[in-house]
């Protein structure tokens, strides 16, 4: 008997991780050779590009909102880890203190330094600066600095008492000059073709230029020059491009049935604002037989408006009023990502970075993969 192909609903549905009061199904992939009878699912790529998408929800310099629909979790989670781990960045390497008076210990103080995000012409950072190879004979570190590898910085403050302070001040900002030390104190020292790539508003420069590096009180002193370097995230968390790179799964709320009235209000409140709205019954619903609105015209009804802003609490599914009323779930194909930048790359650049990364590591395999062959 020839197997009956799968209706567009059951295709639907098996997309959907169930959730209940107090268990998750449906949690394992399907979509294989051999799991459904009579059913192909080998991959092809003519329907990977008919069924997948990308989206954009919100693209600013800083923070990037988009969904990939219609890929594997196993993709999606490696363009995450490849943001998060694989994109380089310029970060402080290496700290030479000359002087430290502060409170504040040297390996301390390098450490903060380091952590500072800094921003800079984007040629400059992305096509002229390479990797900076460490020496395997120390005495030759000094000649493995160049321009295109090293980029130079400094730090000189020191604390003075402010004679033009106001009798009786107690604020500390105020009664000594530099009493803090914010990473805008930093100075870029250009050398060789550094100037051509970063100039005037493309100079080598905290991202955000007030971020407290330490407190000083007269008489203490911070004097050090600082080497950055290209890393990436695998090797140091400092040299992520990202604040954070995250995705969750498109929520589903499903309304099986009409809830009314005081009902609806408090289904509202089940969800953060936004997902749930209330609409007045039309007479032309409350004249369709089996819609469950009859003789409830012009009565608030809760309709699902936003499921994205939606957290998956099952807070709907702990009251009784709401017993067989609505379906929550998960589309297992339809990742929504999170991705901050730290301020050198642009947010959506780095999705972009990442989908190149993983070309480049895809065909070098493949490389792998023929010399295995021969």
């Amino acid at each position: 008997m020839p197997h009956k192909p799968p209706t567009k609903e059951e295709l639907e549905r098996r997309k959907i991780v169930g959730i209940r009061d107090e268990t998750i199904t449906d949690v394992s992939c399907s979509d294989f050779p051999g799991h459904y009878p009579g059913e192909d699912h080998s991959w092809d790529i003519d329907a990977f590009r008919r069924g997948f998408s990308v989206e954009f929800h919100q693209n600013d310099r800083f923070e990037a909102s988009f969904s990939l629909i219609g890929c594997d979790a196993s993709i999606a989670n490696a363009f995450r880890r490849i943001m998060i781990a694989d994109i380089p960045t310029l970060a402080i390497e290496n700290v030479f203190i000359n002087n430290n008076t502060s409170v504040i210990q040297d390996e301390v103080l390098a450490h903060r330094l380091g952590l500072i995000p800094f921003q800079g012409g984007h040629e400059g950072l992305h096509k002229f600066l390479k990797w900076w190879r460490k020496p395997t004979d120390e005495a030759q570190m000094n000649n493995s600095y160049y321009d295109f590898n090293t980029v130079s910085l400094k730090l000189e403050v020191q604390c003075e008492h402010n004679d033009k302070a106001a009798a009786g001040e107690t604020d500390p900002t105020k009664l000594y000059h530099h009493a803090h030390v914010y990473a805008r104190d930093i100075e870029f020292c250009p050398v060789g073709r550094q100037d051509r790539y970063f100039s005037g508003a493309d100079a080598i420069a905290p991202v955000n230029p007030d971020i407290l590096i330490a407190k000083l009180r007269p008489g203490q002193e911070i004097s050090l020059s600082m080497h950055m370097h290209k890393g990436v995230g695998s090797d140091h968390a400092k040299f992520s491009p990202v604040a954070t790179a995250s995705y969750r799964l498109m929520p589903v709320i499903d309304i099986t049935r009409p809830i009314l009235g005081d009902d609806a209000e408090k289904f509202a409140r089940c969800f953060p604002r936004g997902v749930i709205e209330l609409e007045k019954v039309t007479k032309k619903e409350a004249g369709q037989k089996g819609s469950g609105y009859e003789g409830h015209a012009g009565e608030l009804k809760a309709v699902v408006a936003d499921p994205m802003r939606d957290t998956v609490s099952r807070e709907c599914l702990r009251h009784d009023e709401f017993k067989d009323k609505v379906k929550l779930g998960r589309r297992r194909d339809h990742f929504i990502y999170l991705v901050e930048s730290t301020g050198q790359w642009e947010s959506d650049a780095i999705f972009i970075e990442a989908v190149a990364h993983l070309k480049k590591r895809a065909l070098d395999l493949e490389k792998q993969v023929k010399n295995m062959v021969r």
